[in-house]
């Protein structure tokens, strides 16, 4: 099995889109690296369906539509990352939460350190916007840490209209 790879020029840099058969594995920002044990090969001809589908929610989504495609999600991680991505993917889009309330969803309780945990899961996500790390925020909704860079995770919230607190 390979995985399939294609670029899309967004707003905001070239994205990377990466895609087995069934499922979207990775989307990136010039900033991010992603490793994958399976060979990872150029889609020139743009035969996924599913790169082609993610190509349409980013569409969407960029001119400021709420995107209506279901893409199949298989991001590769550990049980706690997979666990926390869960969690991201049902944060609505122009809505946001701290580190602290993922934590609480994630947890079931408040858990010491929990945060900090939970921020380097988020930090690790391989399926940028779509699955959106960028909704979650520091206390008192401040503006944090992303991998893709604060301009760009600024420029997200905006898109979305999410209130923030850039200090």
């Amino acid at each position: 099995m390979s995985i399939n790879y294609t670029t899309y020029e967004s707003p905001l840099g070239t994205l990377t889109l990466y895609a087995t058969a069934a499922a979207l594995v990775g989307l990136t920002f010039p900033t991010q690296s992603i490793t994958f044990q399976e060979p990872v090969v150029t889609d020139e001809t743009m035969s996924s369906p599913i790169l082609r589908q993610t190509i349409q929610w980013l569409d969407q989504y960029f001119h400021g539509q709420v995107p209506t495609i279901t893409i199949p999600l298989a991001p590769q991680g550990t049980k706690f990352q997979q666990n926390v991505w869960s969690q991201l993917e049902h944060i609505p889009y122009g809505t946001s939460l701290t580190y602290g309330e993922l934590s609480q969803r994630v947890f079931n309780s408040p858990i010491p350190k929990g945060a900090q945990a939970i921020g380097s899961a988020v930090g690790a996500n391989p399926i940028s916007i779509i699955i959106p790390c960028h909704r979650v925020l520091g206390k008192g909704k401040a503006l944090t840490g992303y991998t893709g860079g604060l301009s760009i995770k600024r420029a997200l919230l905006s898109i979305e209209h999410i209130d923030f607190i850039d200090k």
